[in-house]
């Protein structure tokens, strides 16, 4: 997002103005990805040698950050309503620097120096390394971020979609690191047996299914020399065509990761004209299929299994999909959602923050047909933390223009701080697919409030020479910082603790008997007020925090206090949970705290 600095590349400058009032700006970047894998046209699929969109994903993303109000919206009558970006009045500048889902050092550095000195106020970052993520000084979204971050420039980036602990990336302290979670909205198909029952499933299915079609179980269609369990995974050659031509096939997912809608794909080459995907992970994840489809659970699957074992001819159809409102619990961290604690420096808790992440209906390139059952589209419904990175980065955007004077830490708190990790059945957020209870590891601070960021109360700042500070806590050799600064600096001895760090969350990986810890916050109000502390204390730790109320006359005036950590019981290697509340009978400034207390 960017102030008003027009620079629309030819391809950009042909289309009607009105285009350019929103993208204001739009550069791409192949030189790294041509010198790494060879010139673009190997690829052999559709690109172009420009800023526009070939594969939806940069669309939807950018359509979700600042995307003007559209009416009637919707993937073929899904989802329909109005549609906005979620800062519809920024402007937007475009740094394509990834191509096939691929994307170079090279380029990126590229581009995001390219975004800093064209003047941004905030980089929307819906990419990522894969884990374990490279050290911050040997890592480009880490480089470049922290110089963004010395130009005053709040970067904000995807969390990864790699689902297990220890997995999430982008989680260098001077990123605003983001987890993806559900909305109240379901699309859900139903499966109507011949026995009469009605089975509740999802998908994306924008026609509706009249007839009944026979059903087969993978695993009973197993193509010559196949065995029945690897059918059932309905992957490339396992099916006999003579067995599942004209019905509708169930399909199981052998792992978290395989490819869902290449299944539908092969079922159809078979002459399949449907499928169940048993996918007890992801059910409610929509996926667009060449066939009519519907993903259930576990549940779901016990009741599908046992009409199948008992009905010589079984038959079924798959409904259309309905646009549920207003779901409970929501909302509810993604199955995909990657988790810390942090690979590289895990006093620094990851990822930060959710936000909305699955389903979630944007613009979309009408090029870009591989994932959409080759349907040329104008919206799409996919998920993921690109998802969920835009709708953080509009927040930051709306909070850059009410409060501009404020640092890129200072919006990182006030939305960090202000976060809920409440649903809305009023519970402690839990973890799709089945509840599992959750940690700060998986939201980190919480659920994205916007309203409440905009009037935060109290934030916890911090600059370049506090980041570098703590680099040096961690044992940051010179070579590395000059690596990541592109400047000689020196750090101080003794060095200043880790966990002094001044972030909005609180963390200490490696506690050895008793600790303190020290924190700075700013007033930003009006009048004088006093704050109150309040202590959810961790497992086996007694919390006292010194002064437990700060009394402040002005705005902008700082405050420190101490943390007192008394821990009673190892925790075995494993990090117990808490929270430090000051309140002030307004607002509620909430950091979440974990803990791995080794000794006693």
């Amino acid at each position: 997002m960017s102030p008003l600095h027009f620079y629309c590349v030819r391809e950009f400058r042909s289309i009607q103005t009105g285009l350019c009032r929103k993208i204001i700006g739009a550069r791409f970047y192949s030189k790294g990805y041509e010198a790494e894998n060879g010139p673009l046209e190997l690829a052999k699929n559709t690109f172009f040698r420009s800023a526009r969109d070939s594969d939806g994903h940069g669309t939807h993303t950018a359509s979700t950050v600042a995307g003007s109000m559209v009416t009637n919206a919707s993937l073929l009558g899904i989802g329909k309503g109005k549609a906005r970006g979620g800062a519809p009045s920024a402007r937007l500048s475009i740094y394509k620097a990834c191509w096939f889902n691929l994307c170079s050092d090279a380029d990126i550095l590229s581009a995001m120096d390219d975004a800093i000195n064209d003047g941004v106020d905030i980089i929307s970052l819906s990419l990522g390394p894969l884990p374990p993520q490279p050290s911050y000084f040997e890592e480009a979204n880490s480089i470049a971020s922290f110089h963004a971050f010395q130009r005053g420039i709040l970067v904000s980036a995807s969390a990864g979609n790699n689902a297990f602990a220890g997995t999430a990336t982008n989680v260098a302290p001077w990123i605003l690191t983001v987890a993806a979670s559900t909305i109240d909205r379901e699309f859900r198909s139903y499966i109507y047996l011949g026995n009469s029952k009605i089975i509740a499933g999802f998908g994306l299915n924008p026609t509706e299914s009249d007839n009944y079609y026979g059903l087969i179980p993978g695993s009973a269609a197993a193509a010559p020399g196949i065995p029945p369990r690897n059918a059932s995974f309905c992957k490339n050659n396992t099916l006999d065509p003579t067995l599942i031509k004209g019905k509708i096939v169930v399909c199981t997912i052998e792992t978290l990761t395989d490819a869902r809608q290449e299944k539908g794909l092969f079922v159809k080459q078979g002459g399949g004209v449907g499928m169940i995907l048993i996918d007890p992970a992801a059910t409610n994840l929509g996926f667009q299929f060449v066939v009519q489809e519907a993903s259930i659970g576990v549940e779901e699957a016990k009741a599908l299994q046992a009409y199948l074992a008992t009905e010589k001819n079984p038959v079924a159809r798959i409904s259309q999909t309905n646009t549920v409102l207003f779901t409970k619990p929501a909302p509810k961290m993604a199955v995909f959602s990657s988790m810390g604690p942090n690979f590289i420096t895990p006093d620094i808790i990851k990822p930060d923050i959710t936000a909305p992440g699955v389903n979630i209906l944007a613009a979309w390139s009408p090029v870009a047909t591989k994932d959409t059952a080759d349907r040329q589209l104008d919206y799409n419904i996919i998920s993921g933390t690109s998802m969920s990175c835009p709708h953080v980065s509009a927040v930051a955007a709306i909070l850059k223009s009410c409060h501009p004077s404020w640092s890129p830490a200072a919006i990182k708190s006030a939305i960090m701080t202000t976060a809920t990790i409440v649903d809305n059945t009023q519970n402690i957020i839990r973890r799709d697919p089945n509840g599992a209870p959750t940690t700060s590891f998986d939201y980190g601070s919480g659920h994205i409030n916007p309203v409440a960021a905009m009037d935060p109360g109290l934030i916890y700042d911090f600059d370049s020479y506090d980041i570098i500070n703590f680099l040096c806590s961690i044992g940051a050799s010179t070579a590395q910082l000059k690596n990541l600064t592109n400047e000689l600096v020196s750090c101080t001895s003794p060095p200043i603790p880790s966990y002094d760090f001044n972030y909005p969350s609180i963390g200490v990986s490696n506690m050895n008997g008793n600790l303190s810890v020290q924190r700075t916050v700013t007033y930003y109000g009006k009048g004088p007020t006093v704050y109150f502390a309040n202590v959810e204390y961790p497992s086996g730790v007694n919390v006292s925090i010194t002064p437990n109320e700060l009394k402040f006359r002005t705005s902008g005036e700082k405050m420190s206090f101490r943390i007192d950590f008394t821990p009673y019981e190892s925790t075995n290697g494993s990090f117990v949970f808490g929270t430090l509340t000051w309140r002030n009978g307004i607002h509620r400034v909430r950091s979440p705290i974990a803990l791995n207390v080794l000794s006693v």
